[in-house]
């Protein structure tokens, strides 16, 4: 007795390549949205990063202000960083290293709220390399620091800013984030 083999009929083909077709058609966009889901979750951490070091670093400049600090690890000091003046301005010590105080609030540099808030996981200051390297970047402009988060079509439209406040007894301002460039 025979058997016939037989395979799929070019019709059964192509209905397979079609649904395929459309299944890749309907998966491909659902994962470049998670790919920007991820950069504006990755943003929207960040600033909350940032918020919370900035009311801790707040909290120990007041604390702090005018007293001797306790010795400052990795910090390139020889021992104790400067204090916190009169004025609020000058370094304070962390877990991580030194952090840039300005009118006792972190300094809108890499030195004082990105160190502070550690988003990047170094001891000390992070470096612009260090940054890009877990996808960050900063732009210093006016006064303020812009923290952006890259592999989006426009990092500079994924971000938020930091402005330091502009007297003593006033509060810095963190913006809305930005995300139409994630």
């Amino acid at each position: 007795m025979r058997t016939l083999n037989r395979g799929f009929t070019m019709v059964e083909l192509i209905v397979v390549i079609i649904i395929l077709g459309i299944l890749a058609a309907v998966a491909l966009p659902r994962f470049t949205n998670m790919q920007r889901d991820g950069r504006v979750a990755k943003l929207n951490a960040a600033r909350g990063a940032v918020q919370s070091a900035t009311a801790l670093i707040h909290g120990a400049a007041m604390a702090r202000q005018g007293a001797v600090q306790p010795a400052c690890p990795g910090a390139g000091f020889g021992g104790n960083p400067p204090a916190v003046n009169a004025a609020g301005n000058g370094n304070l010590c962390t877990e991580n290293g030194r952090v840039q105080v300005a009118l006792l609030y972190p300094a809108a540099t890499l030195a004082g709220v990105v160190a502070s808030a550690g988003i990047v996981q170094v001891a000390g200051t992070p470096t612009a390399a260090q940054l890009a390297t877990d996808g960050y970047a900063a732009a210093v402009a006016g006064g303020a620091i812009a923290v952006r988060v890259t592999g989006g079509p426009d990092p500079t439209q994924c971000q938020f800013t930091y402005a330091p406040p502009a007297a003593l007894g006033q509060a810095p301002t963190i913006s809305a984030a930005t995300v139409t460039g994630c």
